[in-house]
């Protein structure tokens, strides 16, 4: 075989950056690092160190195939079938949004929202002391054991328009004492979060409903949510248009079109939220960065308390925050 017939990680990364760049990739670079590093079951510092590994067959004719799709503007978290989302990785699939980095922020702020868990030296300085006192012949002060476990009760959560799960799963994940009920409207939202909530491990307290926001949610449960966070359809109906291609092309509309002025689930948001949550509640809402002053306003109308708007990573107003009176 002659040498320039062999096709090496640093071949082929050049080849595809160059091919996805004359085909309107706007960072063919990270495209190509990206797919390859998926094909050939790498991390981008493995691609880096190991640029002389040759490429089988098998691993040229799905790279084609990535490629080509690619050059054809479909979303790379598509073509590989997973996204990475804070500290999980979950499965995505045409028909369900893409999580973004900015739901990420929402997350962040949510999470502040409730008790973070006990840390776990604090847990095990209890149970020291417990041990002390019972080895010095004491009886542990009244009320000790009572403040541990309500540490560890369990929180209550909603995740409205669920999508991918992404944000019921991190939730989840980064706080063992939450339960979450996560909802969606599509069919294939649902069966997708179900699939992240179960191969993440978490299917035991991620519970999953197809429904309309909270209408599948128990009426007995109404005044028990320590939390409502969601990133529902937002985008202005009439800026849908400006989108780029590869979203409009590709992501579901029912999961972008927020109305005629980006609030119309919003609203509905706020009055179910307003039920469901106990005083004090928090309420967590991603939404168009163009919007955040009106639904600020609307949710001090409502009767939302500490009413707050909060920046992506890009320095844009995109989340809000309030608490239930």
């Amino acid at each position: 075989m002659q040498e320039q017939d062999i096709w090496t990680v640093r071949r082929i990364l050049l080849w595809i950056e160059d091919y996805l760049g004359k085909h309107g990739d706007e960072n063919p670079r990270v495209s190509a690092q990206w797919l390859v590093g998926d094909a050939l079951d790498m991390t981008r510092m493995e691609l880096l160190i190991d640029p002389d590994r040759p490429l089988t067959s098998d691993e040229r004719a799905v790279l084609r195939d990535y490629t080509r799709r690619r050059a054809a503007g479909e979303p790379l978290q598509y073509i590989t079938g997973t996204t990475d989302f804070r500290y999980i990785t979950v499965k995505v699939e045409p028909g369900v949004l893409i999580p973004r980095p900015e739901t990420e922020v929402l997350v962040s702020e949510a999470l502040a929202m409730i008790p973070a868990p006990p840390r776990p030296q604090d847990a095990a300085d209890r149970r020291m002391a417990a041990e002390l006192y019972e080895l010095n012949g004491r009886q542990q002060p009244e009320g000790a054991e009572a403040s541990t476990e309500g540490e560890r009760a369990e929180l209550l959560v909603a995740d409205l328009c669920t999508g991918t799960g992404c944000i019921a799963c991190s939730i989840a994940h980064e706080h063992p004492h939450v339960r979450v009920v996560a909802t969606d409207i599509a069919p294939e939202a649902v069966a997708l979060a179900r699939q992240n909530a179960e191969s993440l491990g978490l299917s035991e307290r991620v519970d999953v409903f197809e429904c309309d926001l909270g209408e599948a949610v128990d009426e007995s449960l109404y005044g028990a949510f320590d939390l409502v966070v969601s990133n529902p359809p937002y985008v202005p109906t009439d800026v849908l248009g400006a989108i780029p291609d590869e979203v409009s092309d590709y992501e579901p509309s029912l999961a972008l079109d927020g109305g005629e002025d980006g609030l119309s689930i919003y609203r509905r948001i706020l009055a179910w939220s307003r039920k469901a949550l106990k005083p004090g509640g928090g309420l967590a809402v991603e939404l168009h960065e163009t919007r955040l002053e009106d639904a600020a306003a609307e949710a001090e109308y409502a009767g939302f308390a500490d009413v707050r708007v909060h920046d992506d990573l890009a320095g844009r107003p995109r989340v809000l925050t309030a608490r239930n009176r």
